[in-house]
């Protein structure tokens, strides 16, 4: 699979940009600030149906623009794919896939996939729990539509829930029974992803342990350990006995929306033991495992977002990935970077069919 042709008009700085890129490799090159991410982050959005760094669809919008407009025609399974994403502000986004808009913006996700790897990676290292659960569910939700509808149901359902605990501290009487009716929606869509979470990571770990070896030349070991309560007891249990202080506290206090992940280096947290580089290296060796994963389940190599990631490490680090990256492993690969010699070093490792642009101020100019 691979992106034909991307067509942008007001997406934060572009105002008006149309693009054909190499089904190999394709390089944006430019001082920071110039649109080089907002390029790779149209490119995500189109898989995503949402921005890789914003949470609103309308900061994505030009500020000096009413509607921000991106289009993008895809060669995927030998079958042409052309995806619209329309947005003005004030209003519903509008997704469209061969002209026929979705019905639910779920149905898209998995059909254009993606591995993106940004410096804003680093959250799921400095920031809390809710990052890394956002990280497994994005992953799993590419290959496992059920997983999401699940995932939707789950946190819809423990809404109401923490909901009705609200309303039992406010004065209304406490209803056990009401209580099990949402407890026991959650009983059957929390086990049901964290069976789903917990393949995942054992499916994940020693492809990512490979990576990091490969890229650190084996002087370093990590770990990646998915911490849950649902390992020691069951749903049912954990919410049953947890109903009392559920009451005091108003919320759910237990489930998988409490689930996290533990990163180590050398067996301690790579959080307050890992340098830059080496937090870098763990993430990059992480993307780099999700993207293996995803292809084995897809049959087909999803495309790959390398953005400034050359940045922090080592020669000897850069060196490896230059060498990962040039594998024929990888399908359609993006690279943003400031620093030409990065580009060239790999351009002339690859030996392969590349397109060049370098950007200045939302436009190509060369």
């Amino acid at each position: 699979m691979y992106l034909e042709k991307l067509s942008l008009l007001n997406y934060k700085n572009i105002l008006d940009l149309e693009l054909n890129f190499s089904p190999k490799i394709n390089c944006f090159i430019g001082n920071n600030g110039m649109g080089k991410t907002n390029l790779l982050d149209a490119v995500y959005y189109l898989s995503f149906c949402k921005s890789y760094f914003t949470v609103s669809d309308q900061q994505n919008i030009n500020h000096n623009e009413q509607f921000m407009v991106l289009e993008g025609k895809y060669q995927r399974k030998e079958l042409n794919e052309l995806v619209y994403c329309g947005v003005k502000r004030g209003q519903k986004k509008n997704f469209k896939r061969n002209k026929k808009e979705y019905k639910k913006l779920s149905e898209h996700i998995g059909l254009l996939p993606i591995v993106m790897v940004s410096p804003a990676d680093v959250s799921l290292i400095t920031d809390g729990s809710d990052e890394r659960r956002k990280y497994m569910d994005s992953v799993i939700s590419q290959y496992d539509r059920k997983y999401l509808e699940d995932l939707i149901r789950y946190n819809r359902v423990l809404m109401q829930r923490n909901k009705l605990l609200k309303d039992f501290a406010s004065g209304s009487k406490f209803d056990e029974d009401t209580l099990s009716i949402w407890d026991e929606q959650m009983i059957v869509l929390g086990t049901s992803i964290y069976e789903k979470r917990k393949d995942f990571l054992n499916k994940l770990m020693p492809v990512f342990q490979e990576y990091y070896q490969m890229i650190s030349q084996g002087n370093e070991t990590v770990n990646l350990e998915y911490k849950s309560l649902l390992h020691e007891n069951s749903l049912r249990d954990l919410l049953i006995n947890a109903r009392w202080k559920d009451q005091v506290t108003q919320y759910t206090t237990v489930g998988i929306h409490k689930d996290d992940l533990e990163l180590t280096l050398g067996g301690y947290p790579i959080k307050k033991m890992g340098s830059q580089g080496q937090q870098k290296t763990y993430l990059i060796a992480l993307k780099l495992a999700q993207f293996d994963f995803i292809k084995q389940i897809a049959g087909f190599n999803p495309i790959l977002l390398l953005d400034d990631i050359f940045d922090k490490l080592d020669s000897q680090r850069v060196e490896q990935i230059v060498k990962l990256v040039s594998e024929d492993r990888f399908g359609q690969i993006f690279i943003s970077d400031t620093n030409r010699d990065h580009l060239n070093e790999i351009l002339s490792s690859m030996k392969q069919e590349y397109q060049l642009f370098v950007i200045d101020k939302g436009a190509i100019v060369s």
